[in-house]
């Protein structure tokens, strides 16, 4: 991290310097020389850091030095931040002046030029002074270690391996152990008096968490069992959090329960009678009063339940009393051969290499984790001298008795480019087993500076490339269905303690549960970057130089007891800071203190009704988040001055208007809603053609409110066809003036590269579909809540779908040849014609109606012969499915029924007549609610808020419908997606 530190002071600096040197305005003054010297000692010491960072592993002594040249490294930067920020703000007033009449201004500037100029120049200089003072001792100490001098060549960051490359959560050489782990949970016994706890014993690193999750997922799994919940243990033990996690899992809230017997009462009337699978993931404890309490209230379940328990010590697998046993063994020297092929070779093999890369996988002793890093990391090397260069690297002569880490993870993360570095261990951050969402990740990588490119555009894609390139140091990856995309993932237990090390204590994490104030500990004192999980009524923070403060609550409801005013005086530096879900009501105008803030995060902040306006003074804020602050009804007036924001999140709020001004965010390229308003203030709303200034807008745009549009020729305005950056677009009919969808649907047309786009409340009887064909790249179409739609639209043209989900189309009786295809199109369509040609998702529900799903007159080896999942729910009336959907070739993979009574008992395995049809189906599940563990379809509630009614009802009446996208949907389908 010290050599990450270093590469941003000296970039901040060269970037400064040739600032001034452009604007011809000076902060510094007598401190020229100070800041020469400064530059001069970082390049030296620059030069011997990476002989310092390998030396620290084994050598205390250099650990400190690093510890306190990242400590100055930090300081020297927030004064550069200090300086840059003046002098933006110098430059801004300078060109705000320039506009004014001589005369009227002439005797400010020399005011504000000779007065207050001259105290910010000695302050910054003499602050400066002050901590080349500090570099020069450091790099007198320096000499004393003889550091070498290591030249590399110039790393730039390149993806390792992709998810399509290879499954990271793949198994090798675990195939008959997977088969033996289903088998134990699923196999039925009558004479069994208790259910049985099977634990998965192996060292770190041999994939007893990848095991566990893969047999957890598994669908013959989820059909089987009525509740799995999922518990990682870790150390040390906490009984009453480990309980509080499996009521929160099998209730889907949090707890504020602190008694441990009410929260194991609670449990016991959660699983009454009830099948469950409960996974231990990690544990530790050897001793056997921590498993009385929970195993006595898991008696309450039925008897076919199971426990399943991964521990790397087998005294702790016989503590709990297990009853089967699986002992994880080292690859063999063939399947650690060809699993090291697959990451290194990308599955071939190369004369070149293989006798060296032998060589290095017997280094590895049959570990899989071991042989991933590695095989990631040689994958790019094209050098044999490189290889060398691994293969007798001193660093494999380290114990891990000593380290606690693997030698090939900390050679791996040596080879790493300096950009890489810095965004692997802000990972630190998070506890073990944190569920990590990629998204936010990125974010949090550019607050804090790290993902400095060519272009200021370009850093959300570096965000993605960096993020890819350390895919091996991550597992538990979550992903969108319908289109693999990760949504988040977890670090390996020893890739965190890896993490751990290294940084030392410049990152912290605390939990703050309780009502008492929470004292930092000592440790966390001097901590840079600091995590607060729990739900503490009252936060304290004593710690000026924190760069992020990350506030992490699992009840949102609790009110927490902080001094907003007080905590903004004492975070001079915060370049993140995230206070979502801590109830807060109000946020105080001293948040414009936080002149370094980057990132600020106050979503879920329900009764958050407005934001200051000062807030707008935050010069450097790149992101905004506001999403599911429900009250939240208008953003601050002067939006428009933000000139670096880059992403505004304002999903799930009430906001009617779009603030006027937010034209001018040119650097805006992620922006969740635009709301098109009724208020005739133009002076305080903007219109739907103020969006033709934001033109780089990526990601999902959302537009509701589309029903106010009073002019077509805002539509046309807005020119959404050339938002070719957009990788997705929503449009929401709802509103007051009601006007006619038919009318403006043609002129919203989106760019052609678009690859998402939903549509929601279409008043018409049927949707134009001219420039929805004309869509080349579409792969996912969502279309929910069209009242009016007596049929679905003809979709089988769109022949790069690849998913689609319908729900909420109350009139739809019947579903026939007019959903695969145009009827003008149907005489000429020919046998070889295929109809959704590669759709591979879809997914229909809330359709209280649909009574229909018609055979078809075509081939049913042309319908859909990509089709890979189906899900159908709360489709009551439904009574079959046609054979294009059901045929054995090709079969589908997933089919799911959930609440559709007729087809429920059409294809029940012991009673339906029609059973045999759907038997071929691997992952054929039937569910309703008792049975239902996860959502069976996942939607967001904005996206998908409870049926709107009224506004087909009162439509010209000049009634105003109820504004749903404010409240929470009590669908249990529906969840936040984003």
């Amino acid at each position: 991290m010290a050599e990450a530190l270093v590469e941003i002071v000296l970039e901040q600096f060269v970037s400064i310097i040739r600032q001034q040197a452009e604007e011809g305005i000076s902060l510094i003054a007598g401190a020229e020389r100070e800041v020469e010297k400064l530059l001069g000692n970082f390049r030296a010491i620059k030069a011997v850091l990476a002989d310092a960072e390998n030396r620290q592993v084994k050598e205390n002594a250099v650990r400190d030095w690093l510890a306190k040249l990242k400590d100055v490294s930090y300081d020297i930067d927030d004064v550069l931040d200090e300086w840059n920020t003046k002098l933006q703000k110098l430059k801004i007033k300078k060109a705000e002046d320039a506009s004014k009449p001589l005369k009227k201004v002439c005797s400010f500037i020399l005011h504000y030029l000779g007065c207050r100029t001259l105290i910010m120049r000695y302050d910054i200089g003499a602050k400066i002074k002050r901590l080349d003072r500090k570099l020069d001792i450091i790099a007198v100490e320096r000499e004393r270690f003889n550091f070498r001098t290591i030249t590399e060549d110039s790393k730039q960051v390149e993806r390792v391996i992709t998810t399509s490359d290879i499954d990271f959560t793949e198994l090798w050489g675990r195939d008959k152990d997977k088969n033996s782990l289903v088998d134990l949970l699923l196999v039925q016994s009558s004479q069994q008096q208790a259910f049985p706890i099977i634990s998965i014993v192996g060292m770190g690193g041999m994939g007893k968490t990848t095991l566990a999750r893969l047999a957890f997922n598994d669908y013959r799994v989820n059909s089987h069992f009525d509740r799995k919940i999922w518990v990682c243990v870790s150390e040390p033990f906490d009984e009453l959090r480990v309980a509080k996690t499996i009521l929160e899992s099998l209730t889907h809230s949090p707890s504020q329960l602190v008694d441990l017997e009410i929260v194991m009462q609670n449990i016991g009337r959660q699983i009454e009678g009830k099948k469950f699978l409960l996974v231990l993931d990690d544990i530790w404890s050897e001793n056997p009063k921590n498993w009385r309490n929970l195993k006595r209230t898991l008696k309450c379940g039925s008897l076919e339940s199971r426990i399943l328990v991964t521990t790397r010590k087998e005294s702790a697998a016989r503590v709990i009393r297990t009853t089967n046993t699986i002992s994880l063994r080292t690859l063999t020297v063939e399947e650690s051969w060809s699993l090291f092929c697959q990451l290194a070779f990308s599955g071939k093999t190369n004369s070149e290499f293989e006798e060296i890369g032998k060589k290095i996988v017997q280094k590895c002793e049959g570990l899989p984790l071991a042989i991933k890093t590695l095989g990631s990391l040689l994958h790019l090397k094209k050098k044999l001298e490189e290889w060398e260069n691994v293969l007798n690297s001193e660093i494999w002569e380290l114990k891990e008795v000593e380290l606690n880490i693997f030698p090939p993870l900390l050679l791996t993360y040596y080879d790493l480019p300096s950009m890489l570095k810095k965004c692997f261990l802000y990972c630190a951050i998070f506890p073990r087993d944190y569920k990590i969402t990629k998204d936010k990740l990125i974010k949090l990588w550019m607050a804090q500076g790290y993902l400095k490119g060519d272009n200021r555009d370009d850093e959300v894609l570096i965000g993605e490339d960096c993020f890819k390139s350390l895919l091996p140091f991550f597992q538990d990856f979550e992903t969108i269905e319908y289109d693999g995309s990760i949504i988040s993932c977890k670090m390996h237990v020893i890739v965190h303690e890896l993490a751990i090390f290294l940084v030392k204590n410049e990152f912290c994490t605390i939990e703050i549960d309780g009502p008492a104030k929470p004292q930092l500990e000592l440790h966390c004192k001097e901590a840079r970057h600091l995590m607060m999980i729990g739900n503490s009524t009252s936060i304290d923070v004593n710690n000026e130089k924190l760069r992020s403060l990350i506030v992490e609550r699992t009840a949102s409801d609790i009110k927490i007891g902080v001094d907003l005013s007080n905590l903004f005086d004492k975070l001079k530096c915060v370049r993140t800071l995230d206070l979502s879900s801590c109830s807060l009501e109000e946020i105080p105008e001293g948040i414009k203190k936080l002149i370094n803030l980057r990132y600020l995060n106050l979503s879920h902040n329900v009764n958050l009704e407005k934001l200051p306006e000062t807030l707008c003074e935050l010069h450097y804020l790149e992101t905004l988040d506001v999403t599911e602050c429900f009250r939240l009804q208008e953003l601050p007036h002067g939006l428009g001055k933000l000139s670096n924001l880059r992403h505004l999140r304002n999903h799930r709020t009430s906001l009617s208007y779009m603030p006027r001004g937010i034209q001018r965010l040119t650097s805006l390229r992620e922006l969740s809603k635009f709301v098109v308003s009724n208020v005739s203030d133009d002076n305080k709303a903007c219109s739907l053609a103020h969006l033709e200034n934001l033109k780089d807008l990526r990601g999902f745009l959302l537009i509701t409110g589309l029903g106010n549009v009073s002019e077509v020729g805002e539509v046309k305005k807005a020119e959404l066809k050339y938002k070719t950056k957009l990788r997705g677009l929503g449009l929401r009919f709802d509103g007051w003036m009601y006007a006619e969808d038919e009318g403006i649907f043609e002129d919203l047309e989106p760019p052609p590269n678009l690859q998402e786009l939903m549509i929601q409340y279409n008043t018409g009887r049927t949707m134009p579909l001219k420039w929805i064909l004309s869509l080349t790249e579409l792969k996912v179409l969502k279309l929910s809540s069209c009242f009016e739609f007596k049929y679905l639209p003809a979709l089988g043209e769109l022949s790069t779908l690849e998913s689609l989900m319908i729900w909420n189309m109350t009139s739809v009786k019947k579903v026939g040849n007019e959903f695969l295809i145009e009827s003008g199109n149907k005489s000429s369509s020919s046998s070889s014609s295929l109809m959704f040609p590669n759709l591979k998702y879809l997914a229909m529900w809330s359709m209280e109606e649909w009574e229909e799903w018609e055979e078809s007159d075509f081939d049913v080896a042309s319908i859909m012969p990509c089709l890979h999942s189906l899900k159908l729910s709360s489709c009551p009336k439904l009574k079959s499915l046609p054979e294009y959907i059901i045929r054995p070739t090709p079969r589908l993979e997933k089919l799911e029924i959930e609440n559709c009574g007729i087809l429920k008992q059409c294809y029940n395995k012991k009673t339906g007549q029609d059973f045999s049809k759907v038997s071929h189906i691997p992952g054929f599940v039937v569910m309703d609610d008792s049975m239902r563990s996860t959502s069976l379809v996942n939607v967001d509630p904005e996206t998908d808020p409870p049926i709107m009614e009224s506004r087909i009802q009162d439509k010209g009446k000049g009634k105003m419908p109820i504004d749903f996208s404010t409240t929470m949907s009590s669908d249990p389908r529906t969840s936040d997606s984003e």
